[in-house]
């Protein structure tokens, strides 16, 4: 049995599809081979039979028999922290890929990576997109954009007509985009709807929104919808998000304007002098783009589901959520 490696999947890798994996980490091996090695059970997910379309977590051991390639020497490590300078741009796009065709292409955005550059936005996804420039010198497109802390679902554009089509889509509210949050004790209703006029204003620590009055220069309408999933007794709840708007920080205000900020929120999470943060969570913002719905360039709908982020699962898994509680129609 020698030559059989086990290799475990990186923090940065979580919700990453079995064949990707092998294209990121075995770019020498062919689809077919890939197939014939998984249909024979000689690959293996935390010793069980897997498929190409399984979904790996950070920590999962992949059983790897000799394949006749090399592996490929990809720099480890949390995507956003320091060991992020030492991958190619190309390498780490491939680690987030959730979908891809010849128009589309579906991105798990990580926690901590920009989507634009600004003020001391050294690397960002919109930058990186240059790694992936075809033959004719087009660049993929954003469409939509996410905060830098919030991960999940982004959707780039492979051609400029597609660009067009799906910035519409959103224009136009043809789409729809759900989120999970974790958020300081628990709504007093199951579900709401939560309306409010915005309007940005500049702080020394950047710009940040705030609750502003109809009329009031640069105000701009939002409108949020919110349901209870679960919760861990009065002190934390898991909240699935829908912005039926698409307001700068709208689901982050609107949760803080009701009563319950988002866990790990550095601009609109002010805790009392009574609350602590709870153990073993860490103090990163737990909101995550999840699902989103969206009219295809070419016909019907796609819809996306992101896997939670690294501290996301953490959380999840101390305070005993089941993401199938959600009863999502994946």
């Amino acid at each position: 049995m020698a030559g059989i490696e086990h290799r475990q999947v990186d923090g940065d890798e979580a919700g990453m599809r079995l064949d990707r994996w092998f294209k990121v980490h075995y770019p020498g091996l062919g689809f077919g081979p890939l197939q014939k090695l998984l249909r024979s059970g000689q690959i293996r997910v935390d010793g069980a039979r897997a498929k190409s379309d399984t979904r790996v977590q950070p920590g999962q051991t992949i059983r790897v028999p000799p394949l006749g390639v090399d592996a490929k020497d990809i720099k480890s490590g949390p995507i956003g922290g320091r060991d992020l300078r030492h991958s190619s741009d190309g390498d780490l796009l491939s680690r987030m890929v959730l979908h891809e065709d010849a128009k589309v292409i579906v991105l798990n955005k990580p926690a901590g990576l920009a989507v634009q550059g600004g003020s001391g936005v050294s690397r960002h996804i919109d930058k990186m997109l240059e790694a992936w420039t075809n033959q004719k010198g087009e660049k993929p497109r954003l469409v939509h954009r996410l905060d830098r802390d919030t991960s999940g679902v982004l959707v780039i554009a492979r051609t400029r007509g597609a660009a067009q089509q799906l910035t519409a889509a959103f224009r136009e509210r043809d789409t729809r985009k759900i989120y999970w949050s974790l958020v300081k004790g628990v709504p007093r209703k199951r579900e709401d709807r939560i309306s409010t006029w915005l309007a940005k204003e500049q702080t020394p620590d950047g710009d940040r929104m705030r609750i502003a009055k109809h009329g009031d220069e640069g105000a701009d309408h939002a409108i949020s919808y919110y349901r209870i999933i679960e919760q861990a007794g009065q002190n934390l709840a898991w909240l699935e998000m829908e912005p039926y708007t698409g307001r700068t920080h709208q689901l982050r205000v609107h949760a803080a304007h009701i009563g319950h900020p988002i866990i790990g929120d550095p601009k609109y999470f002010e805790a009392d002098i009574n609350w602590t943060f709870p153990g073993g969570i860490q103090n990163r913002l737990h909101l995550h783009a999840r699902c989103i719905d969206i009219p295809h360039p070419n016909g019907g709908r796609l819809k996306i589901t992101a896997p939670l982020p690294p501290h996301m699962v953490q959380s999840w898994n101390l305070l005993g959520f089941d993401e199938n509680a959600a009863g999502e129609d994946d």
